[in-house]
């Protein structure tokens, strides 16, 4: 999988923390205010968005009098605390990202979140270090599936698209990196468990935690000494 990859580009939510327990339930609380019940579809409908591009859907969607700028305070205020508080990494991150410090890869995260929530559970986490480039999709002019945040990452990287491996866990991320010309290794989450097999056919690799990408390559070494 780390052949030739001169860089690793992240997802956040549902790749590199176990978060995205935490939108639905924003979501239900969210549209609860306004007396809407949240629909089954909505999540699988916003996936990839933007920040921005998500506050529009909602504005016009539900109707909202809230300014864009509004809801997407609202959404902050409700998310910080939980990220600071509540929400993990995903099994196996921090020694991945060792890894690959050790290895000097360089590593950016691609994230449909706002800046500050990005900030948040990078800093409560303490990972901010291992990461070079942070990038939301606010930043670019479309949110995922199209490529434009994975090419950013790696142009401010100073890599070849096709020297980077993505790592996502829903199909409108696999499909970003994809489309960006870079290899995409799709990841376990509990919330897209169900598409699991979409996931595998879009993806080149899938794996259930980064342990699996460690013991392997503990494995190849071993064989080579």
């Amino acid at each position: 999988m780390l052949n030739e990859i001169k860089a690793v580009i992240f997802d956040l939510d549902g790749t590199l923390v176990d978060s995205m327990w935490m939108w639905k339930a924003i979501d239900i609380e969210f549209l609860g205010n306004y007396g809407f019940d949240c629909p089954p579809e909505l999540q699988r409908e916003i996936e990839g968005m933007s920040f921005s591009e998500t506050a529009v859907y909602f504005k016009e969607r539900f109707n909202l009098k809230e300014s864009l700028d509004e809801i997407k305070e609202i959404w902050t205020e409700m998310s910080i605390e939980k990220y600071r508080n509540e929400v993990p990494l995903k099994r196996g991150v921090k020694d991945f990202l060792e890894f690959l410090r050790v290895k000097n890869i360089p590593a950016g995260i691609a994230t449909s979140n706002g800046r500050a929530m990005v900030e948040a559970v990078l800093e409560s986490l303490n990972i901010s270090k291992y990461f070079k480039k942070v990038t939301t999709a606010c930043e670019v002019a479309s949110g995922k599936p199209a490529p434009d945040i994975y090419l950013k990452v790696a142009n401010d990287l100073g890599i070849a698209p096709e020297n980077c491996l993505v790592f996502e866990d829903v199909p409108a991320g696999i499909l970003a990196g994809k489309r960006a010309g870079m290899r995409v290794c799709a990841i376990d989450d509990d919330f897209s468990r169900e598409i699991e097999a979409e996931k595998r056919s879009l993806s080149d690799w899938f794996i259930h935690d980064y342990y699996d990408i460690l013991d392997r390559n503990e494995e190849i070494e071993e064989y080579d000494a």
